[in-house]
């Protein structure tokens, strides 16, 4: 089998550690559109901005054409209070003492970047699961014109894409900084093999093959995963719209049981936050 064999790999704890954590970095794939924050507290409390520009208050006021030496505007910007408490995400694997003397199968290498997976795939599953829920803006794809549509010359994904990143332009945040389109492999190759979209002239290269990245479509990179719901897509502001906060980054230990077995254990602590919905929209609809 290629790669490292279960005689190669020495299952020192710190080996180990960076190998489900190189693994982990490798996967996650929705944890990357969130400003990261480390925490030390299990309840969060944060405050949701509202999206509009400010405005100056009293009768008359205008933020143009201040008279000379007269009072400045005055305007105040609003939030909504919200708070949530973190989650533990945990996984562990068992490797026999005789697997990881002989090299039967690679059981190590797989263990390890199953452990990784399980706990990034339940940190993505969550995060999308929020922003989805949470999303201050939707676009609904009529009945008969979703992106796999039997009539063909319906199918305009996209019209759809622009209408959700002018829908985030309107609450005044900038989809082309830091924007991303998140599918699902069915709404992904629905995308690519769309006439319109291959005739637009679509640029891959390795600088975004990485982490779910697959190109980029509309000043947008495209994240692919399965985290993301059928018959949905999403366009994000990464880094604006929601916050990971994180009381404990994924850790692993080896738990020893000599002659018998070793127990690789991992696990993460962390909490997302939507901070601002609005820089974000949900395209439903998107399949038939």
């Amino acid at each position: 089998m290629a790669g490292a064999t279960t005689g190669d790999l020495n299952l020192r704890a710190e080996n180990v550690s960076r190998i489900v954590t190189g693994f982990a970095l490798q996967s996650y794939r929705m944890k990357q559109l969130c400003l990261i924050q480390s925490s030390s507290s299990w309840k969060e409390t944060y405050w949701i901005e509202t999206a509009a520009d400010l405005s100056a208050s009293g009768t008359g006021n205008t933020v143009r054409g201040t008279p000379r030496l007269a009072e400045f505007n005055a305007g105040e910007v609003t939030w909504n209070e919200a708070s949530k408490r973190h989650e533990k995400y945990t996984m562990e694997g068992v490797i026999s003492w005789e697997d990881e003397t002989t090299n039967e199968i690679d059981v190590i290498s797989r263990t390890l970047l199953r452990i990784a997976r399980a706990i990034t795939k339940a940190v993505d599953d969550e995060i999308y699961s929020q922003i989805s829920t949470l999303a201050g803006n939707t676009v609904t794809i009529a009945a008969g014109d979703e992106w796999d549509s039997a009539t063909i010359a319906n199918r305009d994904p996209i019209q759809d894409i622009l209408n959700a990143m002018k829908l985030i332009e309107e609450d005044n945040y900038d989809p082309h900084k830091s924007g991303f389109l998140l599918l699902n492999p069915k709404d992904f190759a629905n995308l690519m093999g769309n006439a319109n979209v291959r005739n637009a002239g679509q640029f891959f290269t390795s600088d975004v093959t990485k982490n779910g990245m697959v190109g980029r479509i509309l000043g947008l990179t495209i994240i692919k995963s399965n985290s993301v719901t059928a018959d949905e897509a999403m366009v994000v502001i990464a880094k604006e719209a929601c916050t990971w906060k994180e009381a404990k980054g994924l850790t692993t230990e080896v738990i020893n049981d000599p002659g018998i077995k070793k127990t690789i254990r991992s696990w993460e602590v962390g909490v997302i936050q939507v901070t601002n919905p609005d820089a974000m929209c949900k395209i439903d609809n998107t399949a038939a």
